[in-house]
């Protein structure tokens, strides 16, 4: 089953001007949201995104923009790396959703 998150709230795009298809994004990204063909970028499925960020980080042609670092995508990923317990208060009692 693929992820999914709120329907058209992710802040991920891609500019098709300054994208030249290195692939880096379809590399990179956690759930496979991006693909390449033609030498160019594109979103398969925007709501698939968790605005981890590392596509962004990882594009060479800046092309990619991400409001990374907000809701619970960021808190899982900060609870692996600190090796706590994920906190994104959006639950209400300081747990992620």
């Amino acid at each position: 089953m693929k992820h999914k998150y709120l329907k058209n709230v992710a802040t991920l795009s891609l500019s098709d001007e300054k994208c030249f298809g290195c692939g880096r994004c379809a590399e990179v990204c956690p759930h496979r949201v991006f693909s390449v063909d033609d030498k160019k970028a594109w979103i398969k499925d925007k709501d698939q995104c968790m605005e981890c960020g590392a596509c962004a980080k990882n594009c060479p042609a800046n092309a990619i923009s991400v409001y990374a670092g907000v809701g619970c995508a960021y808190a899982v990923i900060m609870g692996w790396l600190t090796g706590s317990e994920p906190s994104c208060d959006c639950a209400g009692g300081g747990e992620c959703c």
